[in-house]
C-alpha cells in the first residue's frame, strides 16, 4: 500500500512539474515569497520603479550623525555638534591635546573644510 501511494504522489509531482515549469520561465519577474505572513507572490518591476525614483531624490546634505561618526573616526572624543548652517556643520570635542573643532561642508559626503 505505502509503494503505491508513494509512487502515486511521485507521479503527481512529475505533472506538475512538468505543467508549471514553462509558466515559470515565462514570469521571471515574479517571485514567490514564503514568510510569516504566509506565501505571496512578489513583482520585482514594481518594487524597482518605486525605489528607483526615491534613490535620485536623495539626502542633499551632509547628515549631522555621519558627521558625528567623522569626527570620532578622527580621534574627537566626545564629539558634539556646536553650530549648523546651510553651508557647514562645526563639530567640536577633545583630543589629547585638549579641546579641538572640525567643521564639515555641508553637502553630500560630509567633505572637511
Amino acid at each position: 500500500m505505502q509503494k503505491s501511494l508513494r509512487f502515486v504522489l511521485v507521479g503527481l509531482a512529475a505533472i506538475t512539474g512538468l505543467t508549471i515549469s514553462p509558466t515559470i520561465s515565462a514570469a521571471q519577474d515574479l517571485e514567490l515569497r514564503v514568510g510569516p505572513g504566509g506565501v505571496g507572490v512578489y513583482d520585482r518591476d514594481r518594487d524597482r520603479d518605486r525605489y528607483d525614483r526615491n534613490d535620485r531624490r536623495g539626502p542633499r546634505g551632509c547628515d549631522p550623525d555621519n558627521a558625528l561618526d567623522i569626527a570620532r573616526s578622527e580621534g574627537l572624543r566626545r564629539a558634539q555638534i556646536v553650530r549648523m548652517s546651510p553651508r557647514s556643520i562645526v563639530v567640536q570635542g577633545m583630543t589629547r591635546r585638549g579641546p579641538e573643532r572640525m567643521t564639515f561642508a555641508n553637502r553630500r559626503g560630509c567633505p572637511e573644510i
